[in-house]
């Protein structure tokens, strides 16, 4: 019988999307790049803009999993500070990387995918704690038509018209003025702080999918819930793109739909492979990735940066290479 608390499939979705990540970050050579591994040059999505979306949606499903069974063991004030805890080592751990190996503090880039991360896990499984579903699903729909209004119906200052363009729009004018030290791309940041609210609802479409895993049903019907809803979500995505687009750099209202769909989707088909048929022999690299998602990200990033270390006018690897040789 599978238990409904225990989900091999969840360590494996999130173990992939940590490979890709690391993939996608480093590919090698950046003149030679497999073109499926590149974003959408703007609107629009590839299968790497799936990446950070999916990881984000298994923190959802992964917070209902692990506190639904603390909630009624502990007082709700520890689990909030092991929470805060938590979020905060997160958050200094991609200032950190963001410190090496310059160590410019006054350059630093304070938002990122880690802080995002931070944000929208410490967020989450407090709102998870004091809130219950429907609430929950009320401040996803609030926070997706606030997104959308402030992004298609207030005008971009000093152009007097709403613009969606790379660093011309309402999010990188909001972040310019909200968002401390350096922003990725000069005017603008992909992970700035006005376009993690709809990140927020990303990770909630999670927790209403991990709500739904938890009911009292059998599996095969709860595996149907999650294909349904999991397709309505990608279709509205869809609709909705042809107002407001699917784009990963401003994490549009459809952006979270469209990529909540084919996560719902993707996790049910995993579900059904791994944790129902019982087919996980080759999922074994994967899931430790899985279990071990924030280190495997850190460690690979802090690998990479002391690659490009310079020594003697070169690369570490370059230096080292030239060495063997």
């Amino acid at each position: 019988m599978l238990k409904p608390q225990r989900l091999i499939s969840l360590d494996f979705m999130r173990g992939a999307t940590i490979i890709g990540m690391i993939i996608v970050n480093d590919p090698g050579s950046w003149a030679h790049v497999y073109k499926p591994l590149l974003h959408a040059e703007w609107h629009g999505a590839t299968v790497t803009d799936l990446i950070f979306p999916f990881f984000i949606y298994v923190v959802g499903v992964s917070i209902v999993l692990a506190y639904t069974k603390r909630i009624p063991q502990q007082p709700k004030a520890k689990l909030v500070k092991k929470i805060l805890k938590r979020g905060v080592i997160i958050l200094l751990l991609g200032w950190m990387l963001a410190l090496i190996p310059s160590f410019n503090f006054l350059n630093l880039r304070f938002v990122g995918v880690l802080p995002r991360i931070a944000i929208v896990f410490t967020i989450c499984a407090i709102l998870y704690l004091y809130t219950n579903w429907k609430e929950q699903l009320k401040i996803s729909i609030g926070l997706l038509l606030f997104y959308y209004l402030a992004m298609m119906f207030i005008p971009t200052p000093g152009y007097h018209k709403v613009m969606l363009e790379p660093g011309i729009n309402i999010a990188a004018w909001i972040d310019s003025y909200i968002v401390p030290g350096r922003l990725y791309k000069n005017t603008w940041d992909p992970e700035g702080l006005f376009s993690t609210l709809p990140a927020i609802v990303t990770c909630i479409s999670g927790m209403l999918i991990g709500k739904i895993w938890l009911v009292s049903q059998s599996v095969y019907r709860k595996l149907v819930y999650l294909f349904v809803i999991g397709f309505l979500l990608y279709v509205s995505g869809q609709l909705w793109s042809w107002h407001f687009p699917i784009n990963k750099n401003l994490w549009t209202s459809s952006y979270v739909l469209y990529t909540s769909g084919l996560a719902t989707m993707s996790l049910a088909t995993s579900i059904y492979i791994i944790d129902v048929i019982g087919i996980r022999t080759w999922t074994k690299p994967i899931v430790i990735f899985g279990t071990n998602a924030i280190f495997a990200f850190v460690l690979h990033a802090l690998l990479w940066r002391i690659f490009i270390i310079k020594i003697a006018g070169k690369s570490t690897i370059g230096w080292f290479m030239s060495v063997l040789t």
